[in-house]
Parts: C-alpha cells; structure tokens; sequence
C-alpha cells in the first residue's frame, strides 16, 4: 500500500508534463495547417510531372 504513496504523485507529475507538452505545441503553431491535405489533394492547378531541372537532365 506505501507504493501508491509514490505512484500516484509520479504519474500526476508525467500526466501534467504531458498535458505541459500538449499545450506547448498547440501554442507553438505545430499543428497549424491552413489548406489542409483533403483541400489540397482535390487541387487542380499542380502538374502530374515535376518540372525539369539542369540536374535531372540526361547528360549528352
């Protein structure tokens, strides 16, 4: 019975250190997405091919 003594305040402690972390990266803008990938997927204005650089040319 002494164990929950201990184990109770510990994972208070790691329950609010999670919540602390949670809330930094919600304030933190990490989960900010404007467009959005449903938006995004349903685009048309991208190209099926990317556009062709000096290094993916073929040398000749």
């Amino acid at each position: 019975m002494n164990v929950l003594a201990y184990l109770i305040p510990v994972s208070l402690v790691l329950g609010g250190l999670g919540l602390l972390a949670f809330w930094w990266t919600l304030r933190s803008d990490q989960y900010d997405d404007p467009e959005g990938d449903s938006a995004r997927i349903l685009r048309d204005d991208y190209d099926d091919y990317p556009a062709e650089t000096p290094q993916s040319r073929p040398k000749d």
